[in-house]
């Protein structure tokens, strides 16, 4: 009987389709109970929290979320967000580029200042704490990070995801918390998006789209573009809408399917058990994060006075998150969909172009400064 229970265990930890089965199951449940306590993107946040819990918990069983059904809920994203780009929008932002440089410079500006204070505070090296730091590229961060002599991977990994999850907590709960008012319809950026999302109105144009949007996603990927699976369906949908070619909004079962597509890969993404001074690390990343989206929040108020958006759209386009998180809040709250997709866009390209040469030239110089410092006299 001992021999048999250990085999049945064995399978099940080898069988990467029972795992997956067994993550959805704690997946589902946590968005049916965060739907049922009526939290703010309920399948995001409850998936989210249940696999982490879960995988914590049940140490018998390695839970498991293939990349692939990640990727997949990074499409249906990105479709939903070409829908809402439309010819004025475009001309919109084209209005708004030199405040996107700006708000961006800005953002990062105060990045860095946290990342100082933070290695002040804790001793880490300033080049780990400033890729862990830096909002929005948690993918290139980590693969700079490899290539840099001398970073602690685990601590930029830790800092990237956490700061990710405290904004997917944090930001829903401010939007919809009395200090905005998200009752209302903004009708500018939602237009595009506001057809019929019953399944009818869908088909046959549904066939076209999604075929586009696996193509441009499986392009960009070859082509090592950032966050390919949103980036790709987002631009492929946004060809075909300024074409003429109508498309649909996606019922809302489709969009919660997403997010906990999403939810569930974010979940097994932490693993502070690998962390060294665990208290402490998990401490100033949530002063961070907490700095971070204070600072978020005061930029948002003067980006309203540049120009005519709401506080919402503002918060979202400028929140130190993910453009897929912000992207579902958007549209959950009728913000304006295609600028906040537009400046978590270009932060995102700014990251991975811009960001990664000017670090290493930084932290060439530091390492050339040490070695002078340490040579006898």
């Amino acid at each position: 009987m001992t021999d048999t229970a250990s085999l049945n265990n064995s399978r099940l930890r080898n069988n990467k389709w029972l795992r997956f089965l067994v993550t959805c199951v704690f997946a589902v449940i946590g968005g049916f109970i965060f739907q049922w306590i009526h939290m703010p993107i309920p399948w995001l946040l409850g998936s989210m929290v249940f696999v982490m819990i879960g995988s914590k918990l049940f140490k018998g069983v390695s839970f498991f979320w293939p990349g692939q059904v990640r990727n997949t809920g990074m499409i249906i994203i990105g479709y939903t967000m070409g829908l809402s780009f439309t010819m004025s929008t475009l001309k919109q932002i084209g209005h708004q580029l030199p405040t996107m440089v700006l708000f961006t410079a800005l953002l990062l500006v105060v990045a860095a200042a946290i990342a100082f204070m933070i290695a002040f505070l804790s001793g880490i090296p300033f080049p780990t704490v400033l890729m862990g730091s830096i909002p929005g590229g948690l993918s290139q961060m980590i693969t700079l990070a490899e290539e840099v002599e001398g970073i602690d991977l685990t601590v930029v990994t830790f800092l990237q995801v956490s700061r990710l999850i405290m904004i997917i907590f944090c930001v829903p709960l401010l939007i919809f918390s009395p200090l905005f008012h998200t009752s209302g319809s903004h009708a500018s950026g939602a237009a595009a998006a506001a057809t019929s999302a019953d399944w009818s109105a869908l088909f046959p144009h549904i066939w076209l789209f999604a075929v586009v949007c696996v193509v441009f996603a499986l392009v960009g990927k070859r082509i090592k573009f950032p966050t390919a699976f949103l980036l790709g369906p987002m631009i492929g949908t946004i060809l075909l809408n300024l074409s003429g070619y109508e498309g649909h909004s996606l019922p809302p079962v489709v969009l919660s399917l997403s997010q906990l597509m999403m939810g569930g890969y974010i979940g097994l993404l932490l693993k502070p058990e690998n962390l060294k001074h665990k208290v402490k690390i998990i401490l100033l990343a949530i002063l961070s994060g907490v700095v971070l989206i204070a600072c978020s929040l005061g930029l948002s108020v003067l980006l309203t006075k540049f120009h005519a958006i709401t506080e919402v759209t503002s918060f979202l386009s400028l929140s130190p998150g993910g453009m897929d998180q912000m992207a579902l809040i958007a549209k959950e709250v009728n913000g304006d969909l295609s600028v906040v997709t537009c400046y978590q866009l270009f932060r995102t390209l700014f990251i991975f172009f811009a960001v990664p040469p000017l670090l290493r030239l930084i932290f060439r110089s530091m390492l050339k400064g040490k070695k002078l410092a340490n040579r006898p006299m």
